[in-house]
């Protein structure tokens, strides 16, 4: 597996509606598929963690979103 992008953007909690910070990692894999690991900030209630298997579409959009609409994975 190998690291494609990293970065931190701001989101939304759809439960508390509060403001957060959660870091966003692509990795692509051996065979060419990529997953996207999620992960908050919020060290009082426990990180979320998720991953979210991508096909290169995705990846591609994932990769070129412009800053008004990163931390769409989060919703």
């Amino acid at each position: 597996m190998r690291l494609v992008a990293s970065r931190m953007c701001p989101f939304i909690d759809s439960r508390s509606l509060e403001m957060r910070s959660g870091r966003e990692v692509l990795f692509r894999q051996i065979d060419g598929s990529f997953i996207l690991y999620l992960s908050d900030s919020d060290r009082l209630h426990g990180a979320e963690e998720r991953i979210v298997r991508l096909d290169a579409r995705s990846a591609l959009l994932w990769a070129n979103e412009p800053p008004e609409d990163r931390g769409s994975f989060w919703q």
